[in-house]
Order: C-alpha cells, then structure tokens, then sequence
C-alpha cells in the first residue's frame, strides 16, 4: 500500500500536512530498535554469566544465585517493556529506530503524543505481536487507511515522516532579524516538560508578536514585549525581572524558533 498524505484540522482551525508512514518504514525502525534491544540484552546477560560464574564455591552459588537472576529478569522487563514507552514519550514520538528512519508518532489531532497515549499504544503491542512476529501488526498497517496498527486505533495515534527539510527560499523579516542577532535553538534550554506546557494557543502568540515585531513603534514593541514575556517565559521556568529589553525580545524570538519546529507542520 503507497504512503498517503493526511491534511488535519486542529481543534485551534489550523491545519496541518503529514506524510503517513508505511509499513517499509515503520518495520526498519522496528527491526533498528529490535537489533538495538537485542544487543543490550545480550550484554547484560552475559554480565549475568560472568557474575554467577565468578561464585566461588558451589554452595554459595546454589544458595545465592537467585538474586542476580532476579535482579537481571526485571532489568530485562523493564527494559524491554519500557523502551518504546519511554522514547515514545520523552523524545517527541521518536525511538532511536524512528529518528533514525525519520519517522515519529503523534496523535491524530497533529499534537505530541501524550503519557496515557504511549502507554495505552505499547501496552497494545503485546496483542499487534500475536500471533508471532508482529503478524497481526504487519497485516493492520498494511490493509489501515491510515496505515495504523491496532495500538494506533486504542490510542489515537499516527506514524508519521518528519518534515523535510524546506527548500532553501527567501528569508522573512522575522528570520533575518533572528540571523542578524545570531540566535539559535540553543541559546534557550528548556527541559521537556516545561516545553510540553506550551500548545497551540502559545504558539499562537509567539507567532503573532513575531509577526508584528517590525510593524510596531519602539515603544509600542517594548510593552507588547514585556506582556508577551511576562505570559511565556515563566511557563519555562524562565524570570523576566532583571532583564533588559534586548534580553526580553531575544528570548522570546528563540522561544519562536523552538516553537515554530513543533507547530509549524510543513512537509
């Protein structure tokens, strides 16, 4: 079945393009993340080996080697029962199998995947892998209009390609300023979950004051800065007392740049 293309109207009225992910895709990233899996448990299995083996007398051994055997089982559970949920979740959709495909998980109404999405979509994984080897999975991907596997339809979700890089065009006002001033993502550390409380209506907002920041006199864009900021940049953990004008506006710009990259969905 080809990769389709899926236009979503937010419940903001925005609407978003996404390249549905196939099955070709969505099985190299799975056969990546497996190979990967694969390799740790070996690895920590034959720590396991060389501990057990390291016993020194035989009583000792038979007595006590049901701790390092437990110790290893539940690592081995945890690992391989909390990957896919962990990355998922913590890494925007994208296990290291994903990224490196260029593929990523979202829900349907074009927003991050969410805690109870990614747990709801793995703990699914135990039914999309019967009856061996993913099969149910492979067929559900296959055969789905939107290309989704029984965890996807429970949860709400969608594999999709990341957005391609865009062509290179002619740079908007708002873009030179931000060259001009040498910014970049970097200059702003926001930790996850302070970037998962800004939505679309922050974005909204970011967008707007970009959108207006040459329009505007100098003092009219020096209040719309102090109110913007004072509105967004303490949802990141960040204070605005004490900072200058120049501090407040760079801020915010790269707060547009982080934003932008989340909610601009452009193939």
């Amino acid at each position: 079945m080809n990769e389709d293309h899926l236009d979503i109207k937010t419940p903001e009225y925005v609407s978003l393009q996404f390249q549905l992910a196939g099955l070709g895709s969505r099985a190299a990233a799975f056969i990546i993340d497996q190979l990967l899996l694969m390799t740790i448990n070996v690895i920590i299995l034959v720590v396991l080996f060389v501990v057990m083996s390291g016993m020194s007398s035989l009583s000792f051994y038979i007595m006590d080697n049901s701790i390092p055997l437990a110790i290893t089982i539940i690592l081995l559970f945890i690992l391989n029962g909390g990957y896919f949920f962990a990355f998922e979740f913590f890494s925007g959709g994208r296990t290291i199998g994903k990224k490196l495909i260029g593929i990523r998980v979202i829900q349907e109404t074009g927003h991050s995947i969410t805690l109870l999405s990614s747990f709801i979509r793995n703990l699914m994984r135990i039914v999309d892998s019967l009856p061996v080897s993913y099969f149910l999975g492979m067929i559900m991907i296959f055969f789905h209009s939107k290309h989704k596997r029984l965890g996807d339809i429970v949860a709400g979700t969608m594999v999709v390609h990341e957005r391609k890089a865009k062509m290179k065009r002619k740079l908007s006002p708002i873009e030179k300023e931000i060259q001009a001033r040498g910014l970049t993502v970097n200059d702003l550390s926001i930790d996850d979950w302070s970037l998962k409380s800004l939505g679309m209506k922050e974005w909204k907002l970011i967008s707007t004051y970009s959108r207006r920041f040459h329009q505007l006199s100098l003092n009219d864009r020096r209040d719309l800065t102090k109110q913007i900021a004072d509105i967004l940049l303490p949802k990141i953990k960040f204070e605005t007392e004490g900072k200058t004008e120049e501090e407040l506006e760079n801020m915010l710009l790269v707060l547009y740049l982080i934003l932008k990259d989340e909610w601009e969905f452009e193939l």
